[in-house]
């Protein structure tokens, strides 16, 4: 029951744009005895449906910016292989810090953001 609602969470998350990875790797971690390379596998598993699902609302709303799409695609791809190919020489321990610093510093810059 507890990864049903970490799986909702997540995918509810994802839906408005945050990201489900900043839920679903820390529940993981948290509630089983996987590694940090095997969550963040998991996650991106998860973020197929999710993504699909966001990208067909979002455009049916004409949400989408359709002139910047074709450069965030080219780079997200080319940015994903570096990073998962980073992430293979990476000690668990090290990426779980990483990631845990990714997420304070990303909650400190929107808590002082101004909007």
């Amino acid at each position: 029951m507890k990864f049903f609602f970490t799986g909702l969470l997540s995918g509810i998350i994802s839906g408005i744009g945050i990201g489900g990875g900043t839920i679903l790797i820390p529940a993981i971690l948290f509630l089983s005895d996987i590694t940090q390379k095997q969550a963040q596998s998991v996650n991106l598993i998860c973020f197929l449906p999710t993504a699909v699902a966001a990208v067909f609302i979002h455009s049916k709303n004409k949400n989408i910016e359709k002139h910047i799409l074709k450069p965030l695609l080219l780079f997200g791809i080319l940015g994903t292989v570096a990073g998962s190919l980073a992430a293979l020489y990476i000690d668990n321990t090290i990426l779980q810090k990483l990631f845990g610093f990714f997420l304070l510093f990303m909650s400190i810059r929107e808590f002082f953001t101004k909007k």
